[in-house]
């Protein structure tokens, strides 16, 4: 792997947060919803963008 510039570094924090963001909100979101197709649609929300995150932290090791 080559090595990345402060703004490939600034870029994949801004994408990792913004992941970390998604996975929050859709969690909270599947605890609130009362309707089970609602509450399941936001968990695979919440374990993709929780997947997305772990894939791009990989580039920080």
């Amino acid at each position: 792997m080559t090595d990345l510039s402060e703004l490939d570094l600034q870029n994949l924090r801004h994408l990792i947060g913004g992941f970390d963001t998604t996975h929050c909100k859709m969690d909270a979101y599947a605890q609130q919803a009362m309707d089970q197709e609602v509450k399941q649609f936001f968990q695979k929300a919440a374990q993709s963008a929780l997947q997305n995150k772990q894939q791009l932290m990989q580039f920080l090791q």
